[in-house]
């Protein structure tokens, strides 16, 4: 019988011994009061069926974890606060949520963020001194986490991907031992571990480069969703003709009919804009005067921002939620997209989903970077997403075949490939990368390790 099937079929006791004898963080193991909520996703529709979960202290702590994972015959998988889940069959569940370090290096224009730390600790740290992270739309995902899977920015456009701005990481490797990756020092290691998952190593820290922010605007435009045609076209007019500075996203929005949610939005079927700008809110406000002449707005938040109100601008949800996500990468978006995905997408309301987005690329995000990670570059010029949130199995299904419709009825105009960190429960890394680039990946995990030590939410090798 090996370890993996011993551990599997009862030895979680032996493990956890073994682990609280290694490690200064918590340790929980089936049966323990309080592993069902430790090992709980974001999403809570997904099974974690780990063996034991460590809530790790340090850098040492994580070194320990990995050696006796391997010693044990089991894998370890890093998650910080529950976000990219996956099953994890018979593995440690390794937290990082305690280890949320964040040093700003004002002159040198740079970061060293542990692997815990949220976007939403990174950000007013650096916003003091006029600089920003390559941040998304939410404030609570780690921001290692969203790197190491490429990590696409309010910024992209402007300086690339979040990976392109990482200067070195500070790693466990399979075998429990620590080092520091650069592209000097591992240039295999450094180009995977940008935009490649985290297939290949345990990260507790990262280098980045920040970005300079002395001044932004942004925020939402709401409206009823009968006004989605004009909005669209004012949309894909601005977006044509957009500087690398700014970033624009459409929704197609159904507001929740919660207490929490306020009036008026409360049910409201939407349209929506979402803008940030890296530049005086004068210039800012003009590049988006398109959209103020579509009549009937509710709602206009646009304004200066604080680099650490960029999480904000979307309202996303900071407590776990169950989410069913669907990405299309789009190669256009003339008359017929256009009016493919509204007929798709309604008529009225895009319930079962949540929403339906564009993301607007393009700019540095298009462009090889030099000596860039295995992100690489996205040649389409938009980002489509269909989020829904199921709580029932009928549910789910509905969702499902909504994306699938709205899908379907893209397929002209869809690229086949989709970012890493847009990747779907249950879909591989191999959706996400070229043939050429998915073979570099997996002759590094073979190569770094061979006995599956590390275990990612989207396996190189699955």
């Amino acid at each position: 019988m090996s370890d993996m099937r011993k551990h599997t079929d009862g030895g979680a006791t032996a493990l956890g011994h073994d682990l609280r004898r290694s490690v200064r963080g918590r340790v929980l193991v089936r049966g323990d009061e309080g592993f069902d909520a430790a090992r709980a996703p974001w999403d809570p529709a997904v099974e974690q069926n780990v063996l034991a979960v460590v809530e790790a202290e340090d850098a040492a702590d994580v070194a320990a974890v990995t050696a006796v994972a391997r010693l044990a015959g089991v894998g370890v998988a890093a998650q910080a606060y529950g976000h990219g889940p996956a099953a994890f069959e018979g593995a440690i569940l390794l937290r990082t949520g305690r280890m949320r370090g964040v040093q700003v290096d004002a002159g040198a224009g740079t970061a060293l963020v542990e692997a815990g730390a949220r976007w939403a600790d990174v950000l007013p740290v650096a916003g003091k001194h006029g600089l920003t992270g390559m941040a998304g739309s939410s404030p609570v995902v780690s921001a290692t986490g969203f790197t190491l899977g490429g990590g696409l920015s309010w910024f992209g456009r402007a300086y690339g991907f979040a990976a392109d701005a990482v200067r070195a990481f500070e790693v466990v490797d399979a075998d429990g031992g620590r080092g520091r990756v650069t592209a000097a020092s591992d240039p295999d290691l450094f180009w995977a571990l940008r935009g490649g998952g985290g297939d290949f190593a345990l990260v507790t820290a990262m280098e980045i480069d920040l970005r300079p922010a002395p001044s932004l605007y942004g925020g939402r435009l709401v409206w009823p969703a009968s006004c989605a045609r004009e909005v669209l076209d004012a949309y894909r007019s601005v977006t044509a003709k957009a500087p690398d500075e700014l970033s624009v996203w459409f929704h197609l929005l159904q507001f929740p009919p919660f207490p929490g949610v306020p009036e008026p939005l409360r049910g409201l079927s939407a349209v929506t804009v979402e803008a940030a700008f890296l530049g005086e809110p004068e210039e800012g406000r003009a590049l988006l005067r398109e959209f103020e002449t579509v009549s009937g707005a509710i709602l206009d938040t646009r304004g200066r921002l604080e680099v650490a109100d960029l999480g904000t601008i979307c309202a996303e949800p900071t407590d776990p939620t169950p989410s069913l996500l669907r990405a299309e990468l789009l190669t256009a978006l003339d008359d017929d997209a256009a009016a493919a995905l509204l007929a798709s997408s309604g008529p009225g309301t895009v319930a079962p989903l949540a929403y339906v987005q564009l993301r607007h690329l393009g700019g540095a995000l298009a462009r090889p970077a030099e000596n860039g990670g295995a992100c690489g570059h996205i040649e389409e010029p938009y980002l489509l997403g269909m989020l829904g949130v199921p709580g029932s199995p009928e549910e789910t299904a509905a969702i499902a075949d909504r994306q699938a419709s709205i899908a379907r009825a893209l397929t002209p105009y869809t690229s086949g490939r989709k970012p890493f960190t847009f990747l779907g429960h249950g879909e591989g890394a191999a959706a996400a990368f070229p043939g050429d680039v998915l073979a570099r990946l997996r002759d590094l995990k073979r190569d770094r390790d061979p006995m599956g030590v590390i275990r990612a939410n989207h396996p190189v090798l699955g």
